[in-house]
Order: structure tokens, then C-alpha cells, then sequence
């Protein structure tokens, strides 16, 4: 099997730049679109649509590679980073400190030059105790000598979707990469993420964490393509939601020739469709935006209020008389009196049902007003 930095040319990437065309000016158009709605709005607002987006990068970039980190601890080390409110946030692990570090430096630097210390440093940040799990690692550095392979399967049934050049080969592999990504001439950021992406992970220059910090390098040439250090999309939640086409993809071409106008196409593709689904995310914050005017315009109880925060949170599923009880820490009488009122003032609607099982999810209200008053 024939890998392709084992081809002769090796990296001589090439693509049709006409056959991608039309993908890429798609995408081009919705990012400008999607960067104007945000500078309608104001500054909270905005605040608030980068927070998410960076939280939701930093959560499925990990997810990808098996890594579950608290959503909670995340956006709590990205709003103490920004300057946000963290009230009622949990205090994040080192683990979560390191990749939102290193998240943040890629975005919030991203006209600054690609260099092997920048890597190191992000690498570094991956792994705080130098180590993966329970297994000593090389940090900071290159990996070091014996083969890197991309295996899945039980012992004994493995299966070998990828081996890596040689660690001899890493340092002058990434002075090469290195020396073009920092002198792509005019070549368009949002393709040369593409490439970049493939480039780097067919190096595999580290122990472990190659994928997340590949997915660090897609970020910044994105934001140089939207010449905006916020984030407004998270790519690797595209990746997630389509992980088995993301590693077929990824396989094929590094199995596959030189040319990878097919692997800049899926790319482009998966963009495009996280951008729609920023979209509607960005209709979500809009709408919670609203129903918090709506709430200030004639003040709620204490109790009422801290329900309705954690709702407009990270609250999954619906709300009920003894969830309410519990979480205002009062009685269930208490709770569906508080209840009753916020239904009667078009805050939150019964659910279909009644008896014990009766509901209450979040009014579906127009987002009119662009304040944003959040929970104090």
C-alpha cells in the first residue's frame, strides 16, 4: 500500500481550482453573510454567539478523537479568557485550560507566523503532565523514534488505516510545510485550510494530539479568511456530526494520488453546511436574547428567574413542578404557582399532557430586539 508521502513528488499537493469554483465562492458568500449579521448586532449578543462557537470547537474537536470534556468547565475557561461572566460556571481542569489555551492562540493570533515553538507550546498545553491517558509522551517536540500508525480493532485484529513518514523525516517534513504555510502567496486561507489539514496530519508530527491541533491550524486560517479573531461557526462540529465520511475521506487521500481536489471538495462541503448551521444557532442566541427582554420588561422572582436562566443555559429536556422544586430549592406548591405565571406571561407553554407527567418548554418567541440582558 502506497501512502501518499511515500509518491515520488511528495508534497507537490495539486487541485482543480476550477472544478472547486463554485463550492468555494458558496462558502466564501456565507461566511460574509454570516459576519454581517453579527456586526448588526450588539456587543453582548456577539459576545455571547463567540462564546458558543468556541465552546462547541473546543468540546467536538476533542470528541472527535474520544476525548469528552465538560461543556460547563469549557465554556467557563473560555469566558474567564474573554472577560465574561462566569457566575454559577465550574471551576475547568488543566486538561480543559490547555486546549482552550491553545484554541485561543490560534484564533486570537491568527496573523501571527506558524511556527515549530508555536506548535510546541499548543502541544505542551495538550498535555500538561506529558502524558496520554496513563502513557509517558513526547511533549513539546517532535515524536521520537519507532512507527506511528492510525490503528482501530481489538489486539490481534487490528486495522491499519495509516502509518506516518519516519520520525527521522519530521523536522525537515515540517520545515517544509511550515515555510509554505507562512508563504502561500495569494492563495485563498479557506482552501489553503484544506490543504494544510490533510499536509499536517499525513506528517503526524507528534506523539498525540495531532488531530486537535490540526483542527487548531484549521482555525486560524479561518479566521484570517473572515479577518475576524471571533468565531461565529465551529468546523470540528461539522466534523463530528459527520465523523465516518470526515475518516473515509481522510483515508482515501492518504491512500490516494497527489491530487486532492476530492478532499478540498468534501471540505468545502462540510463548511458550507456548518455554516447553515450556524445560522440557526445564531437565530437560537437571538431568540434567548428576546425572551430575556421580555423578562425584564416586568421583573420576575428570584426563583423564577434562576430557573429560566438555567433553561436558557445548557438545560436539556423539559421543565416540570418537582425539577423546578429541586433547582429553586422550594416547595412543589411553590413551584407550580411560579409556573403558572410564567405561562400566563407567555414565558414558557405547557407541553400536551397533564396530571403528573405536564411539561413546560421555553415560549418560541420572535427575535425582535437585539439587547441582550443576561442573569445577573
Amino acid at each position: 500500500m502506497t501512502y501518499l508521502w511515500e509518491n515520488p513528488s511528495w508534497p507537490d499537493l495539486t487541485w482543480d481550482t476550477q472544478a472547486l469554483a463554485t463550492e468555494l465562492a458558496t462558502v466564501r458568500h456565507k461566511q460574509g453573510r454570516l459576519l454581517g449579521r453579527m456586526e448588526s448586532l450588539g456587543f453582548e449578543l456577539r459576545s455571547e454567539a463567540n462564546l458558543r462557537a468556541l465552546a462547541d470547537e473546543v468540546v467536538t474537536s476533542c470528541a472527535i478523537e474520544g476525548e469528552r470534556l465538560d461543556a460547563r468547565e469549557v465554556r467557563s475557561s473560555i469566558a474567564r479568557r474573554l472577560g465574561l461572566d462566569v457566575v454559577g460556571l465550574p471551576v475547568p481542569s488543566r486538561a480543559v485550560e490547555g486546549v482552550v489555551e491553545m484554541m485561543l492562540d490560534a484564533t486570537n493570533e491568527c496573523g501571527r507566523p506558524l511556527t515549530a515553538e508555536r506548535l510546541f507550546a499548543w502541544h505542551a498545553a495538550l498535555f500538561p503532565t506529558g502524558r496520554s491517558g496513563m502513557v509517558p509522551i513526547t511533549v513539546g517536540a517532535w515524536r521520537g523514534a519507532g512507527p506511528m500508525q492510525v490503528v482501530s480493532g481489538p489486539p490481534g485484529r487490528e486495522r491499519i488505516h495509516f502509518e506516518a513518514p519516519d520520525a527521522s523525516r519530521v523536522a525537515a517534513e515540517m520545515e517544509r510545510f511550515l515555510r509554505w504555510f507562512n508563504d502561500a502567496g495569494d492563495l485563498d486561507p479557506v482552501l489553503q485550510s484544506a490543504v494544510a489539514h490533510l499536509w499536517f496530519v499525513t506528517i503526524h508530527p507528534f506523539d498525540d494530539g495531532n488531530g486537535r491541533i490540526a483542527r487548531a491550524i484549521v482555525d486560524l486560517l479561518l479566521a484570517r479568511s473572515d479577518q475576524c479573531a471571533s468565531r461565529f461557526y465551529s468546523f470540528s462540529s461539522g466534523i463530528e456530526a459527520e465523523r465516518d465520511a470526515y475518516y473515509v475521506q481522510l483515508e482515501s487521500a492518504q491512500r490516494g494520488s497527489l491530487d486532492i481536489t476530492t478532499w478540498i471538495a468534501w471540505t468545502l462541503g462540510c463548511l458550507d453546511r456548518v455554516l447553515d448551521a450556524a445560522g440557526a444557532t445564531l437565530a437560537e442566541v437571538r431568540r434567548k436574547a428576546d425572551l430575556w427582554r421580555r423578562i425584564n420588561e416586568r421583573p420576575v422572582n428570584e426563583r423564577q428567574r434562576l430557573v429560566l436562566a438555567r433553561m436558557l443555559g445548557d438545560w436539556q429536556g423539559h421543565m416540570t413542578s418537582s425539577k423546578y422544586a429541586r433547582l429553586a430549592k422550594c416547595s412543589t406548591d411553590s413551584a407550580l404557582r411560579d409556573l403558572r405565571e410564567l405561562v400566563e406571561r407567555g414565558l414558557l407553554v405547557r407541553n400536551e399532557g397533564g396530571g403528573r407527567s405536564t411539561s413546560y418548554r421555553l415560549a418560541d418567541l420572535p427575535a425582535g430586539d437585539e439587547s441582550f440582558a443576561p442573569p445577573l
